[in-house]
């Protein structure tokens, strides 16, 4: 059994002496592992670094096997990482939320997204929104997805402010005026093309988010919000995009 494709690297752990087992996010064939021979090597490390383009292939005697991989480089990014905060926390975080999908299960969707995230993580502003964006898709993906585009209550597109805490789905400013302090603020950015995207919409964003991240998927499987989304919070705000706080 064998193939290839291009991949995004999400990380690697020690394997014996001189090899490691490489975690890399494809296209068509999902989050997938593979043993790199003498992944620890000079040569092979600045290869292995998360966030890189690789040309994999793959190759196993059997499908269920994990198989060995050779990875050649597209795409090196680790350098210009060195002074981004919140461009290695993005690569963290967005690695961390593949880890919640089965392995070998594909998600084109959330790849794509993925591949165009890693093309901005020198730029703050742009990464804040991507996340953003890569959050409510992986939400969608695990069977959670929110409900933006018309309110509940009335059925309409616009003037769209809130979100059902319970439902995930959008409420109009009218709808939801009696109940506003029991609902979460729906940024304009989120509900329609062209909406702010300012430190206080960031805010809201990220806050909405990471209240239906732990509420359907962190809590349920027992597990934490991951480190990396906290310091990806830290650098934004750092960096005058301010965020959850």
């Amino acid at each position: 059994m064998e193939w290839r494709e291009e991949a995004i690297v999400l990380g690697v752990r020690r394997h014996g002496e001189s090899s490691v087992i490489a975690e890399v996010m494809t296209r068509a064939r999902g989050r997938h592992l593979g043993i790199v021979r003498g992944g620890r090597s000079r040569r092979q490390q600045p290869v292995l670094q998360p966030g890189n383009s690789v040309e994999a292939h793959w190759r196993a005697r059997l499908d269920e096997h994990m198989g060995t991989f050779i990875l050649e480089p597209v795409t090196l990014r680790a350098a210009s990482l060195i002074e981004s905060a919140a461009g290695l926390n993005a690569v963290q975080l967005a690695a961390a939320h593949i880890r919640l999908l089965p392995e070998r299960d594909p998600h084109p969707r959330l790849y794509d997204g993925l591949a165009v995230l890693i093309e901005h993580l020198t730029e703050p502003q742009i990464v804040a929104t991507l996340m953003l964006r890569f959050e409510i898709a992986l939400l969608e993906e695990l069977g959670f997805g929110l409900d933006l585009a018309r309110c509940a209550a009335t059925g309409q597109t616009d003037d769209l402010v809130y979100v059902s805490p319970k439902t995930g789905r959008a409420v109009s400013r009218q709808a939801g005026a009696p109940w506003h302090d029991k609902l979460l603020a729906l940024p304009a950015f989120l509900a329609e093309e062209g909406g702010a995207e300012g430190a206080d919409e960031l805010r809201e964003a990220f806050r909405l988010t990471g209240y239906f991240l732990a509420r359907n998927v962190f809590g349920p499987r027992g597990i934490k919000e991951p480190e990396a989304r906290h310091g990806l919070l830290a650098a934004l705000a750092k960096d005058g995009r301010s965020t959850v706080s």
